[in-house]
């Protein structure tokens, strides 16, 4: 079997095998509660495992599977070998925040947003993580255990990793507030800049709101949340002239013409499937054949939504979907598996994943009816829609956000439209991509 270095796509875990590794050793070696301390939501979740026969048998699998796989883990961790030793870790995950991860020399090197998919990295590509993943019933007890963490990261506790980091431990963290990492966090924004130099000359706080610039820990921030839904700083990105923006900051992954109302997702290819994208919306059936375009947003990028065209709200909604289901032949049994392979299977999350759809009727009748898809990814998955039905929105304006991060999007367009694209796109998946600036030109009519 023929191993290759995936990137991890969008920074969400560090790209580097070794760094991984130790973070995990680190995870490992710390205490965890006793089950009868677990949070309600796990005790919850343990219970339903019990109870479910078949659920029994493929979570403890998943990770025997991953094990026998490669002993050590094919990410170089020492692997999480059970489902109860998952629990106990996950139960420690529910009080903790993510970290900013740097080499022994103090150069950023990325970080753990994603610390349950750390932990599940392998697992949920094997076989049995596909069945256990792919139960609503579990899943839908999984959300309930990810609002738990969620809401402590609106907490004050969930702070603390903007002003304090372990620069001793192994690997070493620092502070999302340090020079560091502000330095990296300006670099992904001026990704955009025309004058990259002018551009990374400016401090953070000259790119992003900050509630108080004169606390010298917290830049006034009042928890994590609060500090990952940041927005930048009145101007910085000015709305386009084009037909349509860009709806987020992000970088091109694919753009598809001739989509399928419905469509085999699951099959290695991933074709895009529209019935199952837009939650068999009776909508869906006008953009049969119709295009759809997809980006992806990195770790340290902006992570609200906005409006990419003039016109009126339809329909909103969010989908309670999946949370850790990939497509299966990005996984272990892959001719080259992917440690990444969440990442890769972007096209296949949009028809499995926690996403919120929004219809908006564009004021130009050349576009008409169109489709904005916000879909979250592993612990990534609050939704949060802004706007509602009926309301007039105008290009640029906010349509909601990703709390505590995100992953990717789609635009999805009838048949009868037809776009020049303003930014490079390719019909394949381009995991090369630079982010596009937010609210700039995006595509005019053709």
């Amino acid at each position: 079997m023929v191993r290759v270095n995936k990137q991890r796509l969008g920074g969400w875990l560090p790209s580097k095998p070794e760094l991984l590794r130790k973070w995990v050793t680190k995870f490992l070696s710390k205490p965890v509660a006793d089950p009868s301390d677990y949070v309600p939501p796990i005790q919850e979740l343990q219970n339903l495992v019990a109870n479910t026969p078949s659920l029994q048998l493929t979570t403890q699998a998943m990770f025997t599977e991953a094990y026998i796989y490669d002993p050590d883990n094919p990410t170089g961790a020492p692997a999480v070998t059970s489902w109860p030793q998952f629990l106990g870790l996950l139960n420690n995950i529910m009080t903790t925040s993510p970290e900013f991860i740097v080499d022994n020399d103090g150069k950023a090197q990325g970080l753990v947003g994603f610390p349950i998919n750390a932990l599940l990295d392998w697992p949920m590509g094997t076989t049995s993580g596909y069945s256990t993943f792919s139960s609503d019933l579990f899943n839908r007890q999984f959300q309930k255990v990810l609002k738990y963490w969620g809401q402590f990261l609106t907490t004050e506790k969930s702070r603390y990793v903007l002003a304090h980091g372990e620069p001793d431990a192994d690997p070493p963290s620092i502070a999302w507030l340090s020079k560091s990492a502000k330095e990296q966090m300006v670099a992904v924004a001026c990704q955009p800049s025309q004058d990259s130099s002018a551009c990374l000359n400016k401090k953070f706080e000259e790119i992003f709101q900050v509630p108080d610039p004169q606390d010298p820990y917290y830049l006034g921030f009042n928890s994590w949340d609060q500090f990952f839904i940041r927005e930048f700083k009145p101007g910085l990105r000015p709305v386009g002239s084009a037909s349509v923006v860009n709806a987020c900051e992000s970088a091109p992954l694919q753009y598809k013409s001739n989509v399928q109302l419905s469509d085999l997702f699951w099959l290695k290819g991933q074709p895009y499937s529209l019935e199952n994208m837009l939650n068999f919306d009776p909508l869906a059936t006008q953009f049969a054949g119709g295009l759809v375009y997809q980006a992806f947003l990195s770790a340290l990028s902006y992570h609200r939504w906005h409006s990419p065209v003039d016109g009126v709200i339809v329909k909103a909604f969010v989908v309670n979907g999946s949370y850790y289901l990939e497509n299966r032949y990005e996984g272990v049994y892959s001719s080259e598996p992917d440690p990444s392979a969440p990442n890769a299977s972007q096209p296949f999350i949009t028809s499995v994943a926690t996403r919120a759809v929004i219809f908006i009727d564009a004021c130009e009748r050349g576009i008409g009816l169109m489709a904005f898809v916000a879909v979250g990814m592993a612990e990534v998955s609050s939704c949060e829609i802004t706007v509602r039905v009926g309301d007039n929105v105008k290009r640029g304006d906010q349509l909601g956000m990703f709390h505590f991060g995100g992953s990717t999007h789609c635009l999805v367009f009838q048949p009868s439209v037809s776009l020049n694209f303003q930014v490079s796109v390719t019909d394949q998946p381009n995991l090369d991509a630079t982010n596009v600036a937010v609210k700039s030109n995006l595509a005019t009519l053709a």
